[in-house]
């Protein structure tokens, strides 16, 4: 009889393997999660893109994207930095990290479209303060519209943290909050193109439990809308009436009304933006990015000597003269000239002349 009985040990085994099974099963996706990822992936950033599209007046496109479980060391290692990371954190509705990635060039072109520019002027290497707040709030807009996007899709509420952005000069100054190095995330790679401006990949990563949350709600409302077809979709009959001759039917359809429907001629929104439309750009959403502006008096090059010479009650002679216009800097930029003014007890500048791009370039020689 002992036989037919297990030992403790056989039993540990057992329960151990059974362990291991389910954490290969956790850190695994199936092909039919993956399918469900790389459809929610597409419908959200397609929605994302035409956010992207109504901020910079510009058709931008994406293809299809490449669904791929991997590690995030993996994604950083095989990426060319530096990239801009906006990441958020989910709230409500769902758990985990949803992180969106987008090279220099790519946030340096958006920022310049977004404050009015065409596109040519961009920066490879790194971001200045206006710029780097002009491509967060697209993203931010993006990300936003794409949460949007897969709370319909669930048929709940998803709420965002406020978004967190990062730009990482190396692989090694990357890291993502709630995501270890070594964990395993979902990364979605779209191609986006932006009329002949940018073509390149964009990605998308979420945490794989929150990849696997979002597959199994999916799965479980696909399920759900298979069940059987509610009794309140169907008259149900009596037995007389079931007894009744098959020419009282028309009879009983006769009873219906008749509704009326209305025929309208469908209206489409143009495939193309106009003219008009194009030359309008949409800097709404940065208006209130706080900008430090500066005037300069004049400046002065002396020897380490002649600096330690200095005291209280010395003059130092400035290269302006006393009638020539002031230099007026925004974020280290000159956008003016002026003339000192005093309001109330306190120096102001009055804004003689906006200075040209020409003559920037021509002031930083």
């Amino acid at each position: 009889m002992s036989d037919n009985f297990l030992s403790q040990e056989e039993i540990d085994s057992l329960l151990q393997k059974n362990e291991r099974i389910k954490e290969e099963v956790q850190e695994n996706l199936s092909d039919s999660e993956k399918d469900i990822m790389g459809e929610v992936g597409n419908i959200s950033m397609s929605t994302s893109a035409t956010t992207l599209s109504t901020l910079l007046n510009r058709q931008v496109d994406i293809t299809t994207p490449r669904v791929e479980l991997t590690t995030f060391n993996e994604i950083i290692n095989s990426s060319q930095v530096p990239y801009v990371i906006l990441q958020v954190q989910f709230d409500e509705g769902l758990h985990g990290t949803n992180v969106l990635m987008m090279s220099i060039r790519d946030a340096s072109i958006i920022s310049n479209l977004m404050m009015g520019g065409d596109g040519s002027n961009f920066n490879v290497d790194e971001l200045s303060e206006m710029e780097l707040s002009a491509v967060s709030e697209a993203m931010n807009q993006m990300i936003g519209s794409a949460s949007t996007a897969v709370s319909t899709m669930l048929g709940k509420r998803i709420d965002i943290d406020p978004p967190s952005v990062q730009v990482a000069n190396q692989a090694n100054q990357i890291s993502i909050k709630g995501i270890p190095g070594e964990s395993k995330v979902v990364c979605i790679v779209f191609k986006m193109t932006i009329e002949g401006l940018i073509d390149s990949e964009i990605m998308q990563l979420y945490a794989l439990e929150t990849a696997q949350q979002i597959s199994q709600t999916m799965l479980g409302s696909l399920s759900s809308s298979k069940g059987p077809v509610p009794q309140d979709d169907f008259e149900v009959l009596d037995d007389e009436e079931l007894d009744q001759p098959n020419q009282e039917q028309p009879e009983r359809a006769k009873k219906q009304p008749e509704k009326k429907v209305e025929i309208q001629k469908p209206e489409f929104m143009p495939l193309h933006e106009t003219k008009q439309n194009r030359q309008s750009r949409n800097i709404d959403l940065i208006l209130d990015v706080p900008l430090e502006l500066s005037v300069i008096l004049g400046r002065a090059q002396k020897s380490i000597k002649e600096v330690l010479a200095l005291e209280p009650g010395s003059i130092v002679e400035l290269n302006k003269y006393a009638e020539e216009p002031l230099d007026i800097y925004v974020n280290g930029k000159l956008i003016a000239q002026g003339e000192v003014v005093v309001l109330d007890e306190k120096f102001g500048i009055r804004i003689n002349s906006i200075v040209s791009a020409k003559e920037r370039v021509e002031t930083l020689k």
